[in-house]
């Protein structure tokens, strides 16, 4: 039944593919992300193909890594 909630695994889909967008328009690789953000490159990986939740934190540390909000990091994803 289609309630017009996305479904969570569609919005972590195009959240990882904002995260994406956004670290390539930084000019980062992810491993040099992954660096700034203080977690794993392999994590980040799985983060931007949308495979895993994320938690608060990691969200925060995302958006810091970016130097937004959390809100703004959800711009257009939800």
């Amino acid at each position: 039944m289609d309630n017009g909630i996305p479904n969570s695994k569609k919005i972590l889909k195009v959240l990882g593919k904002r995260i994406k967008g956004l670290r390539q328009e930084k000019g980062w690789s992810q491993e040099a992300m992954a660096e700034l953000a203080a977690m794993d490159d392999c994590h980040l990986g799985e983060i931007e193909r949308g495979e895993v939740d994320l938690s608060l934190g990691t969200l925060a540390r995302i958006a810091k890594t970016f130097e937004m909000t959390v809100s703004e990091l959800f711009e257009g994803v939800a």
